[in-house]
């Protein structure tokens, strides 16, 4: 299957006489629209979705912003699949990258977190003093860390959250974060497996801080002449870019080249100092300055970079998605589809191969129409409104078998096809690392060899031989020179008892 980059972009209204917003998948190449999901309305970090992968399809969710409404979609339809009622609105949500748990914050503090599949409400606490503003799961799942109005981050063990032994007790994060002064805005999580990664985050106080959660620390504090709405980190976490609502996009770079005294360079990686590193940014030289300034000129609500880390999309409040190249910050496309609607959600992800429309033919199967039986969604049951213990000791686990194949399918793995491979896996490595070779070949080195071992023992057999010869001469020259010497001594004793 060809593997095509795509957009994944969220839009809303800005009031309610404009009409409702879309879900839509755009080529990040072309910029042209591949589907369209209607019916929703979600604010800023209130969409989430999970790719479809290992043949699953995936999902869409979308808070509602006017009700405790969730919409799911799935790439493979269109219109709303399942509407859940939730026990309150929700101001956040967020998924992870399985697909397994769905998290969702409030106005008044309270984070809830359900099994997907199931649909079980896990736990559901008091995590902060005023309005959850984001959430986010680390990239392997076992964290998740919630900002606040009330300046704190905090860090949550998804394992003890869903852990039944600890549903009575109220949960304690793993760390809290509390260098900001003023509400938190955005939080991006590295590569690394929990607690093995760094965390960024911004604030409305015009700071963007590096966290390192295995010791629990900060690392650098990069301060802004604005306060910053929204980020964005490339994965292998050279640079990250910071957005603030004026419509400036900052690019900070977290390495540097030196020069050395012997006239090289090295690269060294900035910051890490603590609580007392504070990088501050636009102070620099107007050309320096330049470099690192991408000016949008309207209002900036979301943020990303492409797969390849070699482009960002920025989404402004008039609903226009402009596409730079980041080494050269130009702009090389915008997509204008969605004028006139505020972009609240921005993401990069291959084509999925049950979108609808665009469904992979080379899944063999008979028609479009079958296509969802070759491709099933993944599971998702409404969620829980009240924590209920019973249900959640005897829901059942959904697993999904892999697909089997064909025996008559092209595909067919021949037996000789497999004895053949598997004979040239298990032969001895320096057969296999010789090319060209045959049985006639093979018996002659294996000829020549015994040859070669048959004279190395015809001679071990010769050295021997002398080496015995050896060792007999100087044992018996030895034993007649000790002969001689006996007998020279006794007659000296005899001569001497004459006299």
């Amino acid at each position: 299957m060809h593997l095509q980059e795509s957009v994944f972009c969220a839009t809303a209204a800005p009031s309610s006489s404009t009409g409702p917003g879309t879900i839509s998948l755009h080529d990040i190449q072309t910029g042209t629209t591949l589907a369209s999901f209607k019916q929703t309305n979600a604010g800023p970090r209130c969409t989430t979705f999970v790719e479809s992968r290992n043949a699953q399809g995936g999902l869409m969710l979308a808070a509602q912003p006017e009700k405790s409404i969730l919409n799911v979609y799935t790439f493979q339809k269109d219109q709303i699949s399942l509407k859940i009622v939730l026990p309150e609105k929700l101001t956040c949500i967020a998924m992870d990258s399985r697909g397994d748990y769905c998290a969702g914050g409030t106005a008044q503090g309270r984070i809830y977190i359900w099994e997907v599949a199931s649909g079980v409400l896990y736990h559901s606490w008091d995590a902060h003093y005023r309005q959850v503003t984001v959430l986010r799961f680390t990239h392997d799942g076992a964290a998740l860390l919630s900002g606040s109005e009330d300046s704190g981050v905090s860090v949550w063990s998804v394992s003890r959250l869903v852990d039944d032994e600890l549903q009575s007790d109220l949960p304690l994060p793993y760390c809290t974060l509390s260098d900001h002064t003023l509400p938190v805005t955005d939080i991006v999580c590295g590569v690394g497996l929990f607690p093995n990664c760094r965390v960024l985050t911004s604030s409305v106080d015009h700071s963007v801080k590096l966290w390192d959660l295995s010791s629990q620390s900060l690392l650098t504090t990069f301060q802004f002449p604005q306060a910053i709405s929204c980020l964005t980190w490339d994965l292998t976490e050279r640079i990250f870019l910071a957005a603030s609502a004026d419509g400036s996009v900052h690019q900070m770079n977290l390495f540097r080249q030196r020069d050395t005294k012997k006239g090289g360079q090295f690269t060294e990686a900035i910051g890490g100092a603590g609580v007392s590193d504070v990088i501050r940014v636009g102070e620099e030289n107007g050309e320096a300055q330049k470099k690192r300034l991408i000016s949008i000129g309207q209002p900036i609500t979301a943020l990303a970079i492409s797969l390849t880390s070699s482009h960002l999309l920025v989404g402004t409040e008039a609903g226009l998605i402009h596409v730079y190249d980041i080494p050269s910050h130009q702009l090389l496309r915008t997509i204008s589809t969605h004028k006139g609607l505020a972009i609240t959600h921005l993401a990069t992800m291959l084509k999925p191969p049950d979108l609808i429309g665009h469904v992979n033919l080379n899944l063999t199967v008979g028609n479009i129409s079958d296509a969802k039986d070759v491709i099933p969604v993944k599971p998702i049951s409404p969620f829980q409104r009240m924590r209920d213990p019973k249900t959640r000791e005897a829901h059942d686990v959904l697993i999904l078998l892999p697909a089997q194949r064909s025996v008559h399918s092209e595909e067919t793995y021949e037996t000789e096809q497999f004895l053949r491979d598997h004979a040239f896996f298990v032969q001895p490595s320096s057969i296999t690392d010789a090319p060209g070779t045959d049985k006639l070949t093979l018996k002659s080195k294996i000829d020549n060899l015994e040859a070669e071992v048959a004279r190395l023992r015809e001679q071990l057999g010769r050295a021997k031989t002398v080496n015995d010869v050896m060792w007999d001469t100087v044992v018996q020259r030895t034993l007649g020179q000790d002969k001689t010497v006996d007998g020279n001594d006794e007659e000296r004793r005899r001569k001497r008892g004459r006299t």
